[in-house]
């Protein structure tokens, strides 16, 4: 299977010379300048690690790492110019796996790489990844079950698409029309109020308060998220 790793650095060069070193090792490299643009690429695709530059503009690399262990665990490895020892502190706190100090050899570099890749595989032949637990609410993508409480809730496909589509990108918001293309595989007529109608039915199935719901969030104007 392909590994994907996310390089995420302001200096090209710095970037260029991480995908020969990787390239190499015939790993599949990805691209991001800054945080901001990182977390989008994180968004939509599957990466098994992310190289993170600290200082760069827009987003620095302290303030994604937050960002993306919000939702995400695969490894993160932090690059910085700065050795002293309380960014190498500030850096692991907020969620990094380890830290590298700019200038860096090869072979330091890719051994590195490869220890947290063995790690992240490691913990994934341990854990399910396909099963996820919000509060009360549990969700497994395999079997396509869904439990509040413990107790089964019986939801119908297009409903658990909803769900399963928010829960593994939890905290991103998706707009009625972004949900209703990738459910539907197909442009949204702007008069369809299907998703609409999927989310109310599958409120009313896994909410204590479909009213008030505390899985199923409305962001007003904009669309719905987990």
């Amino acid at each position: 299977m392909e590994t994907n790793i996310l390089v995420v650095d302001d200096d090209k060069d710095i970037r260029n010379l991480i995908k020969v070193y990787l390239g190499n090792e015939g790993y599949n490299i990805e691209e991001a300048s800054n945080g901001a643009e990182a977390l989008i690429k994180i968004n939509e695709n599957d990466f098994d690690l992310v190289i993170l530059d600290v200082m760069m503009p827009i987003l620095d690399g302290i303030s994604a790492c937050m960002k993306i262990r919000e939702n995400y665990t695969m490894p993160i490895i932090f690059l910085s110019a700065k050795d002293e020892e309380i960014h190498k502190i500030q850096g692991l706190t907020v969620g990094a796996d380890d830290y590298i100090t700019k200038p860096f050899g090869s072979m330091e570099f890719i051994a590195r790489v490869k220890a947290q890749l063995r790690r992240y595989k490691k913990f994934n032949e341990l854990q399910n990844i396909n099963f996820v637990t919000i509060e009360d609410l549990t969700i497994n993508f395999d079997t396509h079950e869904v439990a509040v409480k413990g107790k089964q809730v019986k939801l119908t496909p297009k409903e658990f698409a909803i769900l399963e589509c928010l829960a593994k990108n939890r905290g991103m918001v998706f707009s009625v029309e972004k949900l209703y293309e990738i459910i539907w595989n197909e442009k949204f007529a702007v008069s369809d109020t299907s998703i609409m109608v999927h989310i109310t039915n599958l409120r009313q199935k896994i909410e204590p308060n479909p009213k008030s719901p505390k899985y199923v969030k409305t962001v007003w104007g904009v669309g719905y998220k987990i």
